[in-house]
């Protein structure tokens, strides 16, 4: 019981912290559409599958023991948030009119963008790592394990979720109507300090 409770508390603090996930949910939701931000929040939950799956088969141990692996982990996700927060920097101011225009992403590519967040977030890599050895119990049934995997993965498109439905309402893309250009800007930033901060990070422990 105290297993369930931990893990329970643990994912829920995680999910409602902000970080990329937040971001790039946020920023689809109040300037594409509610879809582009359900489908990001589907693929932030997809990206959490991942973490659990390599940290179930033992490749989340070897991460978490292996310094070299770990920032190689950090930079590809640094680099993809960098990425990121470049193209929204170079955001520019436009006609009112256009925030409101067809989206400017697919459904796959709205899933991808979430996915691929996640996927390559070290916060998440931490969080489920983590979990998998610190908190799960190797004795743990396997099938117990991959229902906290699960549960890991439904509270994130829960919360997710939740922010795309509040995040593109009418007020929310009224607010984004009149400042766009500035908003994306912020989020850009954010995005490229959270990379940078990850990058310095795994410099000074290599």
């Amino acid at each position: 019981m105290l297993e369930l409770v931990s893990v329970i508390t643990i994912t829920l603090l995680a999910v409602i912290s902000p970080g990329a996930d937040f971001a790039m949910v946020s920023r689809n939701s109040m300037f594409l559409s509610r879809r582009a931000g359900l489908l990001t929040a589907l693929g932030i939950s997809l990206g959490v599958l991942v973490h659990v799956t390599y940290s179930m088969l033992g490749i989340g141990l070897l991460i978490s023991q292996s310094i070299l692996l770990f920032n190689l982990v950090k930079f590809a996700g640094a680099a993809y948030l960098i990425w990121l927060g470049i193209g929204m920097l170079r955001s520019r101011k436009l006609d009112p009119q256009q925030v409101v225009a067809a989206p400017q992403l697919s459904d796959w590519q709205a899933l991808r963008v979430g996915f691929l967040t996640n996927a390559l977030n070290p916060k998440t890599t931490l969080f489920v790592v983590a979990l998998f050895t610190q908190v799960i119990s190797p004795d743990t049934a396997t099938l117990t394990q991959l229902g906290y995997g699960l549960f890991m993965s439904a509270a994130h498109l829960f919360w997710f979720a939740l922010v795309a439905y509040g995040l593109s309402s009418e007020a929310a893309r009224g607010f984004v109507a009149r400042s766009r250009h500035l908003i994306e800007r912020a989020i850009g930033g954010v995005l490229v300090a959270l990379g940078l901060g990850l990058a310095a990070s795994s410099l000074q422990r290599s």
